[in-house]
């Protein structure tokens, strides 16, 4: 499970982009990741966001958390697996 300094981490990471929505999904959410298990993150902007930018901030969160990070953003969701993600959510901001 998601501890409180990695949710604060998270959000203190994140919040140079002002994002209207991030949450941890996945086996970290469900409290069943193990210790090769990256760290699924969902975000979402109402702004537009570059590649780069978003490819920078996995990068960073993963060297800060010391591990692998998966950052998703709301907008390439397949419209199927939103659901299943949204259901394990836990939201951050």
């Amino acid at each position: 499970m998601i501890d409180l300094r990695q949710q604060q981490i998270i959000k203190e990471t994140t919040a140079r982009f002002n994002p209207s929505l991030v949450g941890v999904f996945g086996s970290y959410a469900r409290g069943q990741q193990r210790v090769r298990s990256d760290l699924d993150i969902l975000i979402d902007f109402s702004h537009r966001v570059n590649l780069l930018d978003i490819i920078g901030l996995e990068n960073e969160l993963s060297k800060k958390l010391g591990i692998k990070v998966d950052l998703v953003t709301a907008n390439s969701l397949h419209q199927h697996l939103r659901p299943i993600i949204e259901r394990d959510l836990i939201r951050i901001t």
